[in-house]
């Protein structure tokens, strides 16, 4: 008894601060890691100002601070018949510490977004122009897929591998909407052989022959 009336009395001394701030900081940390999202905002807006860490003055803010003009028509398109504009805070300060961001995405006739997944954002996807096989794989290795057309949607939970490909037989344009201002890009096949994995270890998992890892890792080094 006297151990548990010890024990009682421990719990009800007052904490010593040093160790209220620990916690604070603990429990604050974990509450980043489990819920994994942009932090809410504490002001209306907050445009960065070059050089100095901070925001710039809400008086001296202007409506061109929250205008992007830069995904009027198609970018460049690479090897894999797409074009991919990000919409972001590193192009477009305004949506700094707004919790989202965008992309445009188009495609050439048979072009494709390869399989990726974005880390720190749940991605919706309209489809302006063209047909679109899109779909994403789940943690239990189940895939859900299928052709979707101008004007329909599709979500792609936060870091799941997703991926794209234009069916139809003309170029195809789609949008994507994400909840963080810096949602992440992860390509599968970029990652995986040009990352500088192991060459044995990738033979094994792959089942394929030095030769033939060491072609794809030369396809997909950084450039």
């Amino acid at each position: 008894m006297k151990s548990m009336g010890s024990t009682i009395f421990k719990l009800r001394t007052p904490m010593c601060p040093r160790l209220s701030l620990f916690l604070v900081v603990v429990l604050h940390y974990y509450a980043i890691a489990s819920f994994g999202s942009d932090p809410d905002p504490v002001q209306d807006f907050c445009i960065p100002t070059t050089g100095i860490v901070g925001c710039k003055n809400s008086s001296a803010a202007t409506v061109d601070d929250f205008v992007f003009s830069g995904i009027k028509f198609p970018g460049k398109f690479g090897e894999t018949g797409l074009s991919a504009q990000p919409v972001n805070v590193n192009g477009f300060p305004g949506l700094n510490t707004l919790g989202m961001s965008f992309v445009r995405a188009d495609f050439e006739v048979g072009g494709i977004n390869v399989p990726h997944f974005h880390p720190r954002a749940t991605e919706i996807a309209f489809v302006l122009e063209g047909s679109i096989y899109s779909g994403f794989v789940d943690s239990n290795n189940r895939i859900y897929a299928k052709v979707i057309e101008k004007g329909e949607v599709m979500v792609f939970p936060r870091g799941l591998l997703h991926f794209q490909m234009n069916v139809g037989d003309k170029p195809a344009t789609i949008f994507g909407s994400f909840d963080s201002q810096n949602p992440g890009l992860i390509r599968v096949p970029n990652a995986v052989f040009g990352a500088g994995i192991e060459g044995k270890l990738l033979e094994k998992a792959f089942g394929l022959n030095s030769k033939e890892i060491a072609k794809l890792k030369r396809k997909f080094a950084p450039h």
